[in-house]
């Protein structure tokens, strides 16, 4: 199709939906982008504006709002259009700059290998960059018809991201709930990465295709009769189901002979009450397969689908596959979260807060892990919280609560508030009483017995099973910790003060106090009492700031590290510095030469901020000896540290890819990444996170062996 009729059918579709103040700004993106893309032709001969323009249409489908479809039509121009950020930014505003923005980045990344982890770190890295959802509309509308012209490319690129879209973009598809995108990208995926088990099952529905229509059109006629009589109103689908549907039963064991569903029928009626009354009369016509009943109207999925499915014997004994639902319910089932735009217009709220708790999933597990980079707890609670198999209990007042299987009362608690978690005493499952680490089971109604006066238990950790009650969890003991040292620390000043003889009011006037905060750089007398308590200052030393004959922070310090005469109690939670003998001394890393366990290291002294440590050979560090410590690493405990490197290259193009994945590689993480372009090269500096020198200088080594490479090291 020419690109004036894409443009024409594209404009067609949605001219029903938006205002004319829209599309007209629809109209002006698309110009934007094909003066942007003229002269640039793709691998399939068409002109590069035909790959938006299809992007734009498959999202048409799904009632999206007109700041996405501009967004797909514009989605190419940074990487592939010569386009700034600043300049869309003036043309349509940072909303649109931001979404193309996050496109852009996002179609740089590939998968560094097949392996699950690399999988699960590019879909933390997809659902990060994608603060706002409409990013993953649009990439997933952009690899879908990506995935319709892959014939185009080599056999091993198609192979690659036929894997990269199983792996990564069908779950995100799934978990929101965009089935018409999903179904699609199955088979696609199924024909590139198992082309003759693709080819075997087409081959054996094309053989009997014409007979299973012809089943399936008496059978629609038949259950349509049934429902005109009884005064129904509704339309109704037929379908042989897809291939990977089949796919998937026989990977299951199943043989062909065996799969009995591959006919199925979708009734679509005007109101909820319809649909129990459609499964009714079919099941008083057709004898139902025991147990392939599924109310989802009334426990919904976890990616908002509802429907009343059940399988029956009909014409000629063939089994059938049956799905009722509203016209609402089946727009929800096709577009899922996409449609919370069409939705929001026609005032319906359901969608909308179906689409905020699906999002908030997302929110939450990225929230749990943005300080770490551990690719594989990031996968188990992606597998167990998104991916994995859900159930559906029910709160006493029969509201539908999903849950990963293997959840506990405790985790139950948790999703309710974060408050009913943190006060409960017990569960009562089904009307008797269980431990708080019983394993939920589909059905089951809940009841959480709380004590305004109780806590969380430590012990909680070690059987809930999402994410979000263990983080909370840890959070709330955190605190606890936080406040202990306060309370520590105040006690620790009261005793002083009564060992000197001395009243508080009189030692910490308001004046005194407000000079106290300035000299330590701290905001109010309970962050005096936390460093007091996690020894960071004596008691002492903060009397004495406030008379005439105060001590400086240096002496206070050295008076507590140099004193091996004193028995200062050991903290719990170790320091991965010793200073002198004591590994309990708050510290802090240098952010200027960022030093990584394994180099060099000194203390230095810093007024009203404690120890900061150093390379040894840090050009920052004061010659001032006295301010000086000896430090050194501890053997026992193995964290990770931000360290920053250039990489210089050929200017020849853009490498980020590349190292990126050697990066993953070396299992190197890269927090940070900033590009430099020169007349002569191009320097990247990054941000990483290592163990040790070993495991960095491993990493700056093997980046040697890409042929791009100009030079690097440590900065």
């Amino acid at each position: 199709m020419k690109t004036e009729e894409l443009a024409k059918e594209l404009l067609n579709k949605i001219k029903n939906n938006f205002t004319t103040k829209e599309i007209e700004e629809i109209k002006r993106a698309y110009e934007f982008a094909y003066e942007k893309h003229k002269g640039r032709v793709r691998l399939t001969n068409e002109e590069y504006i035909v790959h938006p323009l299809q992007v734009a249409l498959i999202l048409s489908e799904l009632n999206v709002d007109a700041t996405t479809i501009m967004g797909a039509l514009l989605h190419e121009t940074i990487n592939n259009g010569d386009t700034t950020e600043e300049e869309l930014k003036e043309n349509f505003g940072i909303e649109i700059a931001n979404i193309v923005k996050s496109i852009s980045t996002i179609n740089k990344l590939e998968m560094p290998d097949e392996k699950e982890a690399s999988a699960i770190y590019l879909r933390k890295v997809l659902v990060g960059l994608a603060e706002d959802v409409r990013v993953l509309f649009i990439k997933l509308a952009d690899r879908l018809h990506n995935m319709r012209t892959i014939w185009a490319v080599r056999p091993e690129k198609q192979k690659r991201k036929a894997n990269e879209t199983m792996n990564v973009l069908i779950p995100i598809a799934h978990r929101l709930g965009i089935y018409s995108i999903k179904s699609e990208l199955e088979d696609l995926c199924l024909r590139y990465l198992k082309p003759d088990v693709y080819e075997d099952i087409l081959n054996q529905l094309n053989a009997s295709i014409e007979e299973l229509e012809n089943v399936l059109e008496e059978m629609q006629d038949t259950i349509s009769e049934m429902l005109i009589a009884h005064g129904i109103k509704f339309s109704i689908k037929s379908r042989v189901k897809s291939v990977y549907s089949i796919y998937k039963k026989l990977e299951k064991g199943k043989k062909w002979s065996e799969i009995y569903d591959i006919l199925a029928l979708r009734v679509i009626t005007e109101k909820e009450s319809d649909c129990y009354l459609t499964i009714g009369l079919i099941h008083s016509k057709f004898r139902p397969l025991a147990k392939r009943f599924k109310d989802y109207i009334a426990m919904p999925k976890e990616n908002m689908y509802q429907s009343l499915h059940t399988g029956v014997f009909g014409i000629d004994g063939n089994i059938f596959e049956v799905q009722v639902r509203t016209y609402e319910m089946d727009e929800i089932a096709e577009k899922g979260i996409a449609s919370h735009w069409f939705y929001k217009e026609k005032g319906t709220k359901k969608i909308q807060s179906m689409m905020e708790q699906k999002l908030e999933i997302f929110r939450n597990m990225i929230e749990t892990y943005k300080e770490t980079e551990n690719v594989e707890d990031f996968a188990a609670s992606i597998n167990s919280d998104i991916l994995g198999e859900l159930i559906y209990v029910f709160t006493p007042k029969g509201d539908v609560v999903e849950l990963p299987k293997g959840a506990t009362p405790i985790d139950f608690a948790y999703r309710i508030h974060s408050h009913v978690g943190e006060t409960t005493i017990g569960a009562i499952v089904n009307d008797e009483i269980v431990p708080l680490s019983y394993e939920l089971q589909e059905g089951d109604c809940i009841k959480i017995n709380t004590n305004k006066n109780s806590t969380p238990s430590k012990e909680w950790l070690d059987f809930v099973k999402t994410s979000a009650a263990k983080s909370k969890i840890k959070a709330y003991f955190s605190k606890q910790d936080r406040s202990n040292y306060i309370e520590n620390g105040k006690n620790i000043l009261e005793k002083e003060l009564r060992k000197q003889k001395l009243t508080f009011a009189e030692t910490f006037t308001n004046e005194k106090l407000e000079k106290l905060y300035k000299d330590l750089k701290v905001n109010d007398l309970e962050e005096i009492y936390l460093g007091i308590g996690a020894f960071r200052y004596t008691a002492n030393y903060i009397i004495k700031l406030t008379s005439e004959e105060k001590q400086n922070v240096t002496d206070a310090l050295i008076e507590k590290v140099r004193d091996k005469s004193k028995n200062i109690p050991k903290l719990n939670n170790k320091n991965d510095i010793i200073v002198g003998e004591h590994n309990d001394i708050l510290v802090t890393l240098a952010g200027c030469c960022k030093p990584v366990k394994g180099d060099n290291i000194i203390g230095y002294i810093t007024k009203g901020e404690g120890i900061t440590v150093h390379k040894a050979d840090c050009s920052n560090i004061s010659t001032k000896e006295e301010r000086l410590i000896d430090v050194t690493w501890s053997d026992n405990l193995e964290n990770d540290y931000y360290t920053d490197v250039y990489i210089e290259t050929l200017n020849d193009k853009n490498y980020v890819s590349e190292i990126i994945n050697k990066a993953s590689t070396k299992n190197v993480s890269v927090v940070s990444l900033t590009t430099n372009e020169m007349t002569e090269h191009t320097t990247y500096n990054l941000t990483i996170k290592v163990k040790n020198t070993t495991e960095l200088n491993d990493f700056l080594n093997s980046l040697y062996a890409l042929s791009f490479i100009k030079k690097v090291g440590k900065k």
